[in-house]
């Protein structure tokens, strides 16, 4: 694929390493290395990329998978975030609500003394939290991380909406970044009630990896143009293709500037000029 030749600093919020590529094969479909990654991102102009895992199985929990991203990301322009996971049910359905009264940890998912470590070692600067396939954290590990603070991924849609992150999420005191504008998989309806929540909540952002409408980005653009961060999705799709749809949209140099690199720069400042 040809590289692009766009003029802007580009960082993506929203890519996906996996330590062991046999895994990836067989849980994905396709593998793609770190070095592979490196070269699509390149490609597309990316200088710098947060990455976690892709999805373990279950029981099996994030630490090794976790510490193995963040070896890969050495001397190379990846930024790790670790993902976490938790016991709880994170649909807003009254049976789950019941269920998670008596809900507890088990020794694969994170706990607050995870948090506080992950959180202070120098090779996270982040947190991924898919609740859907990864379940919730219990409340005294969503309460180490408002105490740690650092912005938090979270991929929301049709399995944990953008409603269901107001009631678990969105009145902690932390940045939360919702992936794919909170409508995966392409969900233009969550999509435009993630930009609501916009008006709402000052720590919360949207990524634009999968989203596939250029009326929903544009309108986000328009109406917050420095909550809008560009992500890819990679390995899943190839960054060449979220920056051509964010290139073409009919906004502001200045907006398209905000959403390929100053907005995350603010909340990942590891993603900022001269820290790569």
């Amino acid at each position: 694929m040809l590289e692009l030749n766009h003029g802007f600093r580009v960082v993506d919020l929203h890519a996906r390493l996996d330590p062991d590529s046999e895994e990836a094969v067989a849980t994905r479909g396709r593998e793609i290395s770190a070095e592979r990654l490196e070269r699509e991102l390149h490609q597309a102009g990316v200088v710098c990329a947060v990455v976690s895992p892709g999805r373990r199985t279950e029981g099996e929990g994030y630490l090794r998978a976790n510490n193995a991203v963040a070896r890969m990301s050495v001397d190379r322009p990846f930024v790790a975030f670790a993902r976490i996971n938790g016991p709880r049910d994170p649909s807003g359905r009254a049976s789950a609500r019941l269920r998670n009264l008596t809900t507890s940890r088990d020794e694969s998912h994170a706990d607050p003394e995870d948090i506080e470590q992950y959180a202070y070692d120098d090779r996270f600067h982040g947190f991924t939290l898919a609740p859907a396939v990864d379940g919730l954290p219990d409340e005294e590990t969503l309460d180490q991380l408002e105490n740690v603070g650092l912005p938090t991924l979270v991929h929301v849609g049709e399995a944990f909406t953008p409603d269901d992150a107001v009631e678990t999420l969105l009145d902690r005191d932390f940045p939360v970044i919702f992936a794919g504008f909170g409508g995966y998989p392409l969900n233009r309806d969550l999509m435009h009630r993630s930009i609501d929540l916009l008006d709402e909540y000052d720590d919360l952002y949207v990524d634009t990896s999968y989203v596939r409408f250029r009326g929903v980005m544009e309108r986000a653009l328009l109406e917050h143009p420095d909550r809008v961060m560009f992500g890819s999705g990679a390995p899943e799709a190839h960054p060449n293709v979220g920056v051509m749809e964010l290139l073409t949209l009919d906004v502001s140099e200045d907006a398209m500037r905000r959403a390929f690199s100053k907005n995350a720069a603010r909340v990942v400042t590891e993603l900022g000029p001269g820290e790569q």
